[in-house]
C-alpha cells in the first residue's frame, strides 16, 4: 500500500479545520469573559466611588445645619418668680424682728419698702 505524499485529504483537511475553528471560539470566549470582567470591576469600582462621594456630601450637609446659627435669639431664661422672693424677705424680716433685731417701726418700714 502506498501513501499518498503531499496535501493532505479531505477527512485531514475537515478535521484541520474542526481543530482551528474550536481553538478560536475558546480563545474568543476567553477573551470575551476577561473584557466581562473588566468592565464590571470598572462599573463595581465606579459606584463604590459614587457611594463614598455621596456619603461624605451627607457628612458635609450635616455639619453645615449642625453649625448654623438660629434666625433668632433664643429667649433669655425666665427669672424666677417674685412671689417666691418676697416670702423669703418677708420672712427673714419677721425673724429679725421676732429675734429683737428690728424695732417695731423698722419692721414695719421694711415691709412697706418691700410691699411698694
Amino acid at each position: 500500500m502506498m501513501r499518498r505524499a503531499g496535501r493532505p485529504g479531505l477527512i485531514g483537511m475537515a478535521a484541520r479545520t474542526a481543530v482551528v475553528a474550536g481553538t478560536a471560539t475558546a480563545v474568543s470566549g476567553n477573551v470575551q469573559r476577561r473584557q466581562q470582567g473588566r468592565a464590571d470591576a470598572k462599573y463595581d469600582q465606579q459606584q463604590y466611588e459614587a457611594q463614598q462621594q455621596q456619603a461624605a456630601m451627607d457628612a458635609a450637609a450635616a455639619q453645615a445645619v449642625a453649625n448654623a446659627q438660629p434666625a433668632y435669639a433664643p429667649p433669655p431664661p425666665a427669672a424666677a418668680p417674685a412671689g417666691n422672693d418676697m416670702m423669703a424677705q418677708l420672712t427673714q424680716l419677721a425673724t429679725l424682728h421676732s429675734q429683737g433685731i428690728l424695732s417695731d417701726e423698722e419692721f414695719a418700714a421694711a415691709k412697706a419698702k418691700l410691699l411698694s
